[in-house]
């Protein structure tokens, strides 16, 4: 069995002004002073030394997060591609709530985030399908590679939403909100029979 310990970025001051970040990798998307204090306190809390690699988005607020957890730990660390938050297209960079006042009808009422049909406005954004089935290539190809590996995981909120999509496949996406900045998410993947099991999600300690 393969084991992933899924983390979500620290704070970023895109996300402190409710900005959709996306695939936006500029200042704006680096963590804040609060993401790196949230990043210093997982690191205190969850000690990753028992790990045997760590892999993460190729974008800077995932990096930064990755080495700050690493402190001391030393694990190798690589990037993926599959790991990429969303990409909400036009929308990337905008206003959340611009954007919900615009197109009320793209918008969950309660979890005040897209609804899957938003690709219908924002025409050059992804799927949801399309981010569930990037990342059950990564979880099922990464298992295939390293059948017995213990892997901590830095990634975007969606992308950790979408793995939890994947293994879980309910009927309505929205019954599964985006984990909270520096939670951790634990999946683990049989390469031989490619079950995949959800332990926890968007938790904050007790790893």
């Amino acid at each position: 069995m393969t084991t992933f310990y899924i983390v979500r970025h620290g704070q970023t001051t895109a996300n402190a002004q409710n900005l959709k970040q996306g695939t936006i990798n500029t200042a704006i998307t680096h963590l804040n002073a609060t993401g790196e204090q949230q990043a210093q306190a997982l690191h205190a809390s969850f000690d990753i030394s028992f790990a045997d690699r760590l892999i993460c988005s190729p974008l800077v607020r995932t990096k930064e997060t990755a080495a700050l957890l690493n402190l001391g730990r030393e694990l190798p660390i690589t990037t993926d591609d599959r790991l990429l938050e969303i990409s909400y297209g036009q929308w990337d960079g905008q206003q959340n709530d611009v954007l919900k006042q615009t197109y009320p009808q793209y918008f969950d009422p309660a979890l005040n985030d897209v609804l899957p049909t938003y690709v219908e406005e924002a025409t050059q954004g992804e799927t949801f399908e399309q981010v569930v089935a990037r990342v059950t290539d990564f979880l099922t190809a990464t298992a295939a590679d390293y059948p017995t590996d213990q892997i901590i995981v830095v990634t975007h909120g969606f992308t950790v939403k979408a793995m939890a999509l994947a293994v879980l496949k309910p009927a309505d996406p929205m019954t599964i909100p985006e984990p909270d900045n520096t939670s951790v998410t634990k999946i683990t993947v049989d390469a031989a029979t490619n079950r995949q099991y959800l332990s926890y999600y968007n938790r904050k300690s007790g790893f």
